[in-house]
C-alpha cells in the first residue's frame, strides 16, 4: 500500500507538471504517448483502490455523471463589474477622478497595468491548501453557480498550485474562453449536425460552463487567463504586476500581452497598440483593463456602489466599414423560410473579409429602404456577425431600384407566400429541394436522430442526385452507393448505414422532433410524446380531438393547429407509412412510456408548473443554456406565447414575442428576473 500511494503521488505530480508545460507554457515536457502511458497508470491504481484518488488528480478532469442543477454559493470576496470607457475624454476623466479620490496632485504619473480585456466568462477559482475546492460563476457579484466539476475540465487551470508551502486559502478570478479557432470548429459540427450555431464565442463559453455534463465541456476545449489573485492578510503582493507573476509561477495562464505602465500617456500608446493589433490574436477581445498598480492605493482609492474606483474598461469602438450592395440573394430553410441576404463588395471587418450579411426578412429589407447598388455600412455584431447597419441614400445612383423578395422560390419557382401578421415568407411546396435538404439536416440532427456521419456535403449530394426523395430513403441507402459519392470510401460507407440502422431505436419522442413539424421543438416533442404514445394516436386526436391537444401544459391551439395541418397533407401521410416500412417505430416503448409519463408530472423546483418563452439576446447566456436553468428548475420552455403562459424571458431585440406577451398581460422577465427566482 506505501508503495501504491507513493506511486500515486509522483504520477500525479508528473502528470500535472507535464500538463501546465503543454496548456500554459506550450512546451512540452514527454511524448504524448509517454503521458498517455502514464496516466493510464495512474487511472488502474485509482480504481483499483479508490482511496488513492486526489481532487488535485488528473484523472478528476473529466468524470462523474452529469448533475442535476447548479448550486448557488456565495464569493468570499465579490466580483464587481467595471466601469466603461469609451473613448479616451472617457479614459482622462477617470484618471482625473481617481487622483482626486487618493488625494494627488493633478499632473501625478501613476503607473498603471493594462490588460487585455477578454470577452469571455469570469469565474472565482478558491483553492484550500493549494488544491482546486471550488469554481463558481460570477453570478450577481456576490453569489454565483457552484460549476466545479466543468472548471476541472479546463486544462489551463491547475488543479493544485505549482508553488511551495502554498496558503491557506487562494481566491484567483479570471475568464474562461474558447479560442477563434476552437470556436469555428465547434460551429462546423454544430453545422453539420443541423445545430443551431452559436452566435459568438462569448455565447458558447457561457452555454458551456452551464453544461449540465462535464464530459461535454471537456469536448469544447476552453481555455482560461487568470488575472485577479487574493491572499489572506500579508501574503498578499504588494502590486497588480507582482500578482500577476505570482499567479503566473504557480501554474497560470496569464495573458502574455499585458504591460506596466509608467503614466496614462504609456496606458494610450497600449491602447492603441492593440485596437488595431486585437485582429491578429487567437481569441476575442472588446477593450482594455486599466488597473492601478499599487494596491495600497487600490484599496485608498476604494469603490463605487457596483465597480472599482481604480480600474476601468476602454472599450474598442465597434468597427463599420461602407460598402456597395452587388445583389440580394434569398436562401430557403426547412420550414420554407426565405431568408433575404445581402451580397456586397467585400469589406475588411474584424479581421476578415466579409462579402455577405443577412437582412432576416422582407420587413428588414423595407425598413433600410434597400437598393440595388445603395452604399450600405456593414459591421459585425458581436465582432461575429455581419449585419447590415444602414444605409447612405445621399450616395444612391440615379435610377437604382428598391429590393424586393422574389415572388417564387429560387429553389423550385413555386410561389411563395406570406401569411397574416408573419414576418417571414415562405415556400410551402413540400417536394422543394431545399425543404428536403433542410429537412433531411434536421432530421440527422444531434437533437432528433443523432445520425453521426451525415453532413451537410452528403446530404446536398443525395438530394440533388436525385438519390434521395425523403427521408425514408435514407434507410434505403447501400454502402455501395454511399461508397460512390464524393469525399466517401467503403468504411465511412459502412459506418453511416450502421449508424442509420441504430438510429431506428432512438426514443419515439426524437422521432416525432425530428419530422421536422412546425412549432413542434425538442421539450413539445416530448411533451406530445408522453400523452400520445404513437403517431397513430397522435394523428387520431389531431383530427378528433385538436383541443385535447391545444389543452397540454405548454402546447396551445398554434402548435394543436400546425399537427392537423401536418396530417391532413397527403404526402406526410404517405412519409409515416414510409418510415414504418424501413423499421421505424414511430411509438414508445414500454420503458419509454414509463420515463415520459414522468417527464409530464414535472420535476421539482422552484418553477415547478410554470411555463416560459425565451425571446431576444441573453446578455450572458444562450437561449439552449436559459433553457437548461428553467427546466432544471422544473419549469417548461415552449416555442410561442399564448394566454397559459406564466412568463416570458426578453434579452434585446425581443420582437414580437414580446409585444404579444405585453398585449395578454404576460409577466416579462429579464435575466437578472430570473435568477433572482432561481435563488
Amino acid at each position: 500500500m506505501p508503495d501504491q500511494q507513493a506511486r500515486a503521488s509522483e504520477l500525479r505530480t508528473l502528470l500535472n507538471r507535464a500538463a501546465h508545460a503543454y496548456y500554459v507554457l506550450d512546451s512540452p515536457l514527454m511524448e504524448d504517448a509517454v503521458y498517455d502511458r502514464l496516466y493510464q497508470e495512474l487511472l488502474k491504481l485509482e480504481q483499483e483502490d479508490p482511496s488513492l484518488q486526489r481532487a488535485d488528480s488528473p484523472t478528476q478532469r473529466v468524470g462523474g455523471t452529469p448533475a442535476k442543477g447548479f448550486t448557488s454559493v456565495g464569493h468570499r470576496i465579490g466580483l464587481l463589474s467595471l466601469d466603461n470607457a469609451f473613448n479616451r475624454d472617457d479614459l482622462n476623466a477617470w484618471n482625473e477622478r481617481l487622483l482626486k479620490v487618493i488625494d494627488r496632485p493633478a499632473n501625478t504619473a501613476l503607473a498603471m497595468v493594462g490588460e487585455l480585456k477578454i470577452d469571455g466568462n469570469a469565474l472565482a477559482l478558491s483553492y484550500h491548501r493549494g488544491v482546486l475546492e471550488r469554481a463558481a460563476t460570477r453570478g450577481d457579484g456576490s453569489r454565483g453557480e457552484e460549476i466545479t466539476a466543468n472548471v476541472r475540465t479546463i486544462a489551463s487551470i491547475p488543479l493544485r498550485l505549482q508553488i511551495d508551502d502554498p496558503p491557506e486559502w487562494v481566491e484567483v478570478r479570471g475568464e474562461a474562453f474558447i479560442p477563434d479557432e476552437t470556436f469555428a470548429a465547434i460551429n462546423d459540427e454544430r453545422e453539420r449536425r443541423g445545430e443551431a450555431l452559436f452566435a459568438n464565442p462569448r455565447n458558447a463559453c457561457a452555454g458551456t460552463l452551464r453544461q449540465l455534463d462535464p464530459k461535454v465541456v471537456a469536448a469544447r476545449r476552453l481555455d482560461f487567463f487568470a488575472y485577479t489573485l487574493h491572499l489572506p492578510g500579508d501574503a498578499q503582493p504588494p502590486s497588480q504586476w507582482a500578482a500577476l507573476e505570482w499567479l503566473n509561477n504557480a501554474g497560470f495562464r496569464v495573458n502574455p500581452n499585458r504591460e506596466l505602465c509608467s503614466d496614462l500617456a504609456a496606458i494610450n500608446r497600449f491602447c492603441d497598440h492593440w485596437e488595431q493589433g486585437r485582429h491578429n490574436l487567437p481569441y476575442a477581445t472588446d477593450g482594455v483593463v486599466v488597473k492601478l498598480n499599487n494596491l495600497s492605493l487600490q484599496e485608498a482609492a476604494g469603490f463605487t456602489q457596483k465597480a472599482p474606483r481604480w480600474a476601468i474598461a476602454l472599450k474598442f469602438p465597434a468597427e463599420e466599414a461602407p460598402s456597395r450592395l452587388l445583389q440580394v440573394a434569398v436562401q430557403v430553410g426547412r420550414t420554407g423560410a426565405v431568408t433575404p441576404v445581402a451580397e456586397f463588395e467585400p469589406v475588411a471587418l474584424a479581421g476578415t473579409s466579409v462579402s455577405r450579411a443577412t437582412l432576416h426578412n422582407a420587413d428588414r429589407i423595407a425598413e433600410l429602404d434597400l437598393h440595388v447598388g445603395d452604399t450600405i455600412v456593414v459591421r459585425k455584431a458581436g465582432e461575429i456577425i455581419p449585419e447590415v447597419v444602414r444605409v447612405l441614400p445621399e450616395l444612391r445612383p440615379s435610377g437604382a431600384e428598391p429590393v424586393q423578395l422574389p415572388r417564387t422560390c429560387p429553389e423550385c419557382r413555386s410561389s411563395l407566400v406570406r401569411e397574416g401578421s408573419e414576418a417571414a415568407t415562405r415556400c410551402v411546396n413540400s417536394c422543394c429541394p431545399a425543404i428536403l435538404r433542410g429537412g433531411l439536416r434536421h432530421w440527422v440532427s444531434k437533437g432528433a436522430l443523432d445520425i453521426d456521419g451525415m453532413g451537410n456535403k452528403l446530404v446536398e449530394q443525395l438530394v440533388d442526385r436525385g438519390l434521395v426523395s425523403s427521408i425514408a430513403d435514407l434507410y434505403r441507402l447501400d454502402p455501395a452507393l454511399l461508397a460512390s459519392l464524393d469525399r466517401m470510401a467503403e468504411k465511412s460507407a459502412i459506418k453511416l448505414v450502421t449508424a442509420l440502422e441504430q438510429s431506428k431505436q432512438q426514443p419515439w419522442h426524437r422521432q416525432l422532433y425530428g419530422l421536422g413539424i412546425r412549432h413542434i421543438g425538442e421539450v413539445n416533442a416530448k411533451t406530445l410524446a408522453a400523452m400520445f404514445l404513437s403517431m397513430d394516436a397522435l394523428n387520431q386526436a389531431a383530427a378528433a380531438e385538436p383541443e385535447r391537444i391545444a389543452d397540454l401544459h405548454g402546447i396551445g391551439p398554434e402548435i394543436s393547429d400546425s399537427l392537423g395541418l401536418w396530417f391532413t397533407t397527403p404526402a406526410n401521410q404517405q412519409l409515416l407509412k414510409d418510415l414504418q416500412a424501413v423499421g421505424l417505430s414511430l411509438e414508445a416503448t414500454a420503458s419509454e412510456r414509463e420515463d415520459a409519463a414522468e417527464r409530464l408530472s414535472g420535476s421539482e423546483g422552484p418553477l415547478k408548473g410554470k411555463s416560459f418563452v425565451i425571446t431576444g439576446t441573453l446578455p450572458s447566456m444562450g437561449r439552449s443554456e436559459a433553457k437548461a436553468l428553467i427546466e432544471s428548475a422544473g419549469g417548461k420552455v415552449i416555442g410561442s406565447v399564448s394566454k397559459k403562459t406564466d412568463y416570458l424571458l426578453a434579452g434585446e431585440a425581443a420582437g414580437s414575442k414580446l409585444t404579444k406577451a405585453e398585449s395578454l398581460g404576460v409577466t416579462v422577465l429579464s435575466e437578472d428576473d430570473l435568477t433572482a427566482m432561481l435563488q
